[in-house]
This record gives C-alpha cells, sequence and structure tokens, in this order.
C-alpha cells in the first residue's frame, strides 16, 4: 500500500490530459539532404550545337560550342539543368575525295559549366549524332562521317545522258538523221556527266547550328551540394537555330535564274 508521499508522486506523473498519450522519445533525423551528387561514367548527355562545324570550314584544334538540351537528375535533383555550357574541340578533319572517300570529322569534348558558373573539365567523346543530314556516326571511333553520294552521281550521269540525247536528236533531226543524233548526243551527256561527277567533291560531313548530338561521360561529375543551387539562376535555355539542312546529294549545279531583257 502506498504512502501518502508516494500516491502524490505517482498522481503527479500522470498526464495532465485524461488519455493523452507520453511523447515519444526523440529519433535522429535520416532524411536531411545529400551532401553531393555525383554523374556517373558513361551517362549521356544531350547536346545542341550553338555553332556549325564541317570538314569545309573547320581545322583541328578549332573550338566548338554546345548547351545541354535536356535535364539531368540525381536523387531528384537537377544536377546539369538545360542550357548548361559544354565546349569541345575539332581534333581531326578528312574533305571528302572527288572520286572517292567521304568526308570525316572528329571532335572531344573538354569542359561544362552549369548556368551557376560552376566547372567540371573532362574529356569525352560523341555517343550520337542526329542523322536528318544523311551523317553517320562510327562509335568506336567517335568520328562524323559524311554521306554517301551514289545517288547524286547517278543522277548527274543520268541527267546529263538524256540532256545529250535531246540536244542530238535535235540536231540530228535538222540534219535529216534524228537516231543517229540522239545516239551521239546521249553519249555525250554521259561523259558531260561523268566529268561532273569526277571533278566534284562528295558531301561535306557537318554538324549545323542546332543539330543534337550525346556526349558520353568518361569519368564520374561530382557536384557539392551548394554547387548545384539553382534558386538564384535564371533558367537555361535550348540553343536556337534553324537545326540541321538537308543532304545535298546531287552534284547538279542549279540552272541560274534568266536576267530580264
Amino acid at each position: 500500500m502506498l504512502s501518502r508521499a508516494g500516491l502524490i508522486f505517482a498522481l503527479a506523473a500522470l498526464p495532465a490530459v485524461y488519455g493523452q498519450e507520453p511523447a515519444a522519445p526523440a529519433t535522429p533525423n535520416n532524411t536531411s539532404a545529400p551532401q553531393s551528387y555525383t554523374i556517373e561514367t558513361g551517362t549521356r548527355i544531350p547536346l545542341a550545337l550553338i555553332s556549325s562545324v564541317s570538314t569545309k570550314s573547320s581545322s583541328p584544334g578549332d573550338r566548338i560550342y554546345l548547351e545541354t538540351a535536356f535535364p539531368i537528375v540525381n536523387g531528384n535533383h537537377i544536377v546539369i539543368p538545360t542550357g548548361s555550357y559544354v565546349t569541345g574541340t575539332v581534333t581531326e578533319v578528312k574533305r571528302p575525295g572527288k572520286i572517292k572517300g567521304r568526308g570525316q570529322l572528329s571532335v572531344r569534348f573538354d569542359s561544362i559549366t552549369l548556368p551557376n558558373g560552376v566547372t567540371r573539365e573532362f574529356r569525352s567523346r560523341l555517343g550520337s549524332v542526329d542523322a536528318r543530314s544523311g551523317e553517320k556516326l562510327n562509335p568506336q571511333e567517335g568520328q562524323v562521317i559524311s554521306d554517301s553520294n551514289k545517288g547524286g552521281d547517278a543522277k548527274t550521269v543520268a541527267t546529263g545522258g538524256i540532256s545529250g540525247a535531246s540536244v542530238g536528236a535535235i540536231a540530228g533531226s535538222a540534219a535529216g538523221h534524228p537516231g543517229s543524233g540522239t545516239l551521239i548526243g546521249s553519249a555525250a551527256g554521259v561523259v558531260g556527266g561523268l566529268a561532273a561527277v569526277l571533278f566534284t567533291r562528295g558531301p561535306e560531313a557537318e554538324l549545323s547550328k542546332g543539330s543534337t548530338v550525346e556526349m558520353v561521360l568518361d569519368r564520374p561529375l561530382t557536384f557539392a551540394a551548394d554547387e548545384v543551387n539553382f534558386t538564384s539562376t535564371a533558367p537555361g535555355h535550348y540553343a536556337d537555330g534553324p537545326g540541321p539542312q538537308p543532304a545535298r546529294n546531287s552534284a547538279v549545279s542549279p540552272i541560274p535564274a534568266r536576267r530580264p531583257l
């Protein structure tokens, strides 16, 4: 049986409100924000070209400039926002030949700068290219290869033969020998078409402004939490531009407009 003092102590320990649950013991907070974010090796980052690069106008050592076209996320947090700047270098240029050989262009990516100015350096390669202009990518070499011009060459020869046959038929009719004139004119046109093919380079390898490519990271990129805080940074933007131009596979020169008399 409790003494008077013990009873008073027991009543004082009861909750102030009937039915109130005693407070649960405090537990450590395990939901704190990460201290850093890492984008792993092999991550593919879509890029858009700010400036054009081609086998016709570029040389090894030239700089190229791009922007990220899609945000890269880690742990539900945007680490590389759209509009981050990427710089690269042209490492190899090989122009297409007049008889055979395709244009070849190699580039290397060197650094990325986030919208808040945080920069990381690396040495990354191309993972894919936008194929709307006909260029292909050699994934082993990271090399952009121009489209083949076989279709354009055949069209040039055929057009020359047809044009020559028409001229020959007219000349032959005037001379009273339409059949032989057609044959002679056709042969001459084919020869002219072949000459045009032999003295004309194939399509250049080109990545025009606004084209999209993928960069494959060759190493992990780690950013501290305060380096990927973009609350006071203007949102990024996608590189504007006309986009890839249609492939120019025909070697036939356009007929100039006739001047008014």
